[in-house]
């Protein structure tokens, strides 16, 4: 790709600082430069670079400043940590909360935030900040309630198809930081999201070379690492409720199931998330979001995506929307699939065209994984960066930024815009005393003992009595 030079002048118009600024960030080494007769230019693309490095530092170096703003004025503000590619956010504000602060490590979502909320404060790893520097960056002063803090962090250490080392794993220790950040910040109310795996990790794995050996111990069994969580915001004085959610029953045209927890300081429980659809149209709500309704109106859109290797673009291209390598005739499903075709499972993932009439499969951060395919109904390639963002109902204008490798990471690891948007309604709702719908035995995902009190009764009974 062919470099742009710009004039000096047009690049303080790209930073927003002065002329003489630019030249002396020139003299510093701090933008690559070179001399054009007695003036300096600039390559657009280093340019961009020391945009976003820049950035960075001045967002975390420069806390926001607060601004008196009435009180009937002001809208509730939160605070969001593993903000990703701000999907969860997104909902919260559609809500009416004001996210006054976002905690991201990973640098292309950091250039994410920072290319969409440029105002928004922006940290880094949040086992390096305490509560009052969080306040601080927040432009909060010591007292200033905190209306909502929100956050999903990072869920390889509980996911059923990693090692599942809980707490013992790096990403599993953050986020006992960020529930210690919770109780010291105290916000009226938290949220925190995260997989299913939640619901079964153990608080301290068993070595595998030792199962078997004795009995588990109550830290190593099924649960414990919630119920370690649970007994900590219990300890604190929040009321906590939770369930596994299936983001479709929340307008999102995507299968995707999560937990989430919600926690009050008045320690009283809320309601569950309010659905705005059902599958099949039950309590008399509109039926699930399809496929072909989410990307309505990107057929003559650009489309960024990656490419299936040719091995498998001629089986892709005997399948119709909604089969996949089952659908082949026999002596090609076996030529397909190997010795993956002895195995057991479903292997559903494999060779998979989307339906037109259903929600997508859950989005995945590479959609061109043998095992998890996500190919598009009729067109042989993987869904596109566009598609991605409208089935996690991002608008069409957000800036994913970074490699295409990384905006399927980021978009694929988000929180539908959907189900942030039902976290955002129940609290904003229940702030106002407002009636809070309950919608009862409505199916909220397809597993058994997801909530707080089918949990408790029948994975937990004798964990942490004490």
């Amino acid at each position: 790709m062919e470099s742009t030079i710009v004039s000096i002048n047009e690049a303080a118009s790209k930073l927003g600082i002065s002329p003489q600024q630019v030249r002396n960030l020139c003299r510093s080494g701090k933008i690559e430069c070179m001399r054009v007769g007695s003036t300096w230019a600039v390559d657009e693309a280093q340019l961009e670079n020391f945009y976003f490095s820049s950035r960075h530092s001045v967002v975390e170096d420069q806390p926001k400043i607060s601004r008196p703003v009435m009180k009937s004025e002001k809208k509730p503000i939160a605070l969001s940590f593993f903000s990703g590619a701000m999907g969860l956010d997104l909902g919260i504000e559609k809500a009416g909360f004001e996210i006054l602060l976002c905690c991201e490590n990973d640098q292309a979502c950091r250039k994410t935030i920072i290319s969409n909320k440029p105002d928004v404060a922006l940290i880094g790893d949040l086992n390096s900040y305490s509560a009052s520097e969080i306040r601080k960056s927040a432009g909060l002063l010591p007292n200033d309630e905190i209306d909502l803090i929100v956050g999903g962090p990072p869920c390889q250490a509980f996911s059923t198809a990693g090692r599942r080392k809980g707490f013992e794993d790096a990403r599993g220790n953050v986020f006992l930081t960020f529930i210690d950040r919770i109780i010291e910040l105290r916000p009226k109310f938290a949220v925190i999201e995260n997989v299913r795996g939640i619901l079964s990790a153990p608080l301290k794995p068993r070595p595998y070379n030792q199962k078997g050996d004795k009995p588990l111990k109550p830290e190593e069994k099924k649960g414990g690492a919630l119920a370690y969580v649970l007994k900590k915001l219990s300890s604190a004085g929040y009321g906590v409720t939770f369930n596994l959610y299936n983001a479709a029953n929340f307008g999102t045209p995507q299968k995707r199931e999560r937990v989430v927890i919600v926690c009050s300081r008045d320690g009283e429980e809320l309601p569950y998330l309010v659905p705005t659809h059902s599958e099949y149209g039950n309590h008399n709500l509109p039926k699930w979001k399809s496929f072909k309704e989410a990307v309505a109106g990107l057929e003559y859109t650009k489309h960024h995506h990656l490419e299936f290797p040719e091995k498998r673009l001629q089986y892709y291209r005997l399948l119709k929307p909604g089969q996949y390598w089952r659908h082949l005739p026999l002596e090609m499903q076996k030529k397909a699939m190997g010795m993956s075709y002895y195995s057991g499972g479903g292997k559903t993932g494999f060779l998979r065209r989307l339906s037109w009439d259903k929600p997508s499969p859950t989005l995945v951060t590479h959609p061109a994984m043998p095992a998890t395919d996500l190919a598009h109904p009729v067109e042989n390639r993987p869904l596109s960066i566009e598609e991605y963002k409208r089935l996690q109902q991002f608008p069409d204008d957000w800036k994913i930024q970074g490699s295409l490798i990384d905006q399927y990471r980021q978009i694929g690891n988000a929180v539908p815009v959907g189900l942030g948007h039902a976290v955002g309604k129940l609290i904003m709702a229940h702030m106002k005393g407002k009636d809070i719908p309950v919608y009862d035995k409505f199916k909220y995902s397809r597993y058994a003992n997801t909530n707080e009190i089918t949990w408790r009764k029948n994975v937990m009974p004798d964990l942490f009595k004490n």
